[in-house]
């Protein structure tokens, strides 16, 4: 498998990346949107366990208007205290991030990632996690066509009373869909989650939302302080389940 850190061109500058790419292909594509501490060996952890079953996978880093990773000390994240305070660093560049500067930088991401050797043409998956799931569904809004599904894992603020609020534009989409939430996350509470999945059933997207009871904003990350086992293994399960039916 080869394994790179490419510089991959953005909207508005250079993002740092990671590049997964199995022996042979063309292969499927993935996008791979890390969650606000960004790219760390976790994440190509990540990447690497969905190439090695047959994917090629890119995570860019989402905040590299903020510098190149790491952005923060990757130390902080196990401590719950500490947590806090590295979010609040992380704060002001994840509300730039928004629909605009993120749609943009995706059409770049997405252009070079499909040039690539090994990759194959046509529509990827995005699979996002804390802001990248919520970015990942504003991607899949934005292009119908350059993205055939995405899996939203603790995502946040999918729905908000924001003008620009995700689930406002759910009637673009033509692909399939998957939101793995915490049941303990205030950014992502169960009225906001009905209110999501109202939008999603009047649209007739197809796709599934559920609960994942035990779990914090930020289960999958087994680096960080939020990690839930249980959740974590179930995700793994819903997003090679979701990539073997898109395939």
């Amino acid at each position: 498998m080869r394994k790179e850190k490419p510089d991959v061109p953005a909207a508005d500058g250079t993002a740092d990346a990671y590049l997964a790419v199995p022996d042979g292909g063309p292969h499927p594509g993935v996008l791979l949107f890390p969650d606000a501490f960004g790219l760390r060996p976790r994440i190509e952890e990540m990447a690497d366990r969905i190439a090695e079953a047959g994917y090629a996978v890119l995570a860019p880093n989402l905040l590299y208007r903020g510098g190149r990773t790491p952005l923060v000390d990757f130390s902080a994240l196990e401590d719950p205290e500490r947590r806090g305070e590295v979010f609040g660093k992380l704060m002001p560049l994840i509300e730039a991030l928004d629909t605009d500067a993120i749609t943009r930088d995706a059409e770049k991401y997405l252009d070079w990632f499909v040039a690539q050797d090994g990759v194959a043409e046509g529509p990827v998956v995005i699979t996002g996690y804390c802001m990248g799931g919520t970015n990942a569904l504003r991607v899949i809004e934005a292009f119908p066509d350059r993205v055939k599904a995405i899996a939203s894992f603790h995502g946040g603020r999918l729905a908000t009373d924001q003008p620009d609020s995700p689930h406002l534009r759910v009637g673009s989409i033509t692909g399939e869909v998957y939101f793995g939430h915490a049941d303990q996350d205030p950014s992502a509470t169960a009225e906001q989650i009905k209110t999501l999945e109202h939008a999603l059933d009047e649209a007739g997207v197809t796709y599934r939302s559920e609960v994942y009871e035990g779990a914090t904003h930020g289960f999958t990350m087994s680096d960080t302080a939020a990690y839930h086992a249980e959740g974590e293994k179930r995700h793994w399960e819903n997003l090679f389940a979701l990539l073997e039916r898109v395939r």
